[in-house]
């Protein structure tokens, strides 16, 4: 009888290992026929076509924004277009998911005076992974932040 409930116990957590491995697939959960949140705004490929993320406006010609891509890392976009003014950390609602190990358990909003947001995901539970880019919000006279 012992060795029945061994083999159950077993079998039901290898079930939820398998079930949290396939909750990893994409920086963000989001799909390839994702809408976009806000209107007007336009779904963008990664850099590596593992998912989607979102362009609310359009950057002018020649400004910082305009060199971004959608999946770059936050040191990479430093590096190239130079510090944010300011930034926000949030928990959303995957954060409460049990098993969830996706990146996107917490956001990061970075803002950029007279230029717009950026946001990036901020990590899993652990505080690992995270901070790649998935919204690029054009708002040259502020008010981008969704918090």
């Amino acid at each position: 009888m012992v060795g029945k409930t061994t083999w159950a116990a077993l079998s039901v957590v290898a079930l939820l290992i398998g079930c949290a491995g396939q909750q990893q697939g994409s920086a963000t959960g989001t799909t390839a026929s994702a809408a976009p949140s806000t209107p007007g705004a336009k779904m963008v490929k990664s850099r590596d076509g593992r998912y989607e993320g979102e362009v609310i406006g359009t950057p002018a010609p020649g400004s910082r924004f305009s060199k971004l891509q959608i999946g770059m890392t936050m040191e990479e976009v430093s590096t190239l277009i130079g510090g944010p003014d300011n930034m926000i950390r949030h928990e959303t609602g995957k954060r409460w998911i049990p098993f969830y190990f996706g990146n996107d358990a917490q956001r990061l909003q970075v803002i950029y005076r007279n230029e717009g947001c950026l946001t990036y995901t901020g990590g899993n539970v652990f505080g690992g992974g995270g901070s790649e880019l998935i919204r690029i919000t054009v708002a040259p006279q502020g008010g981008c932040l969704d918090t």
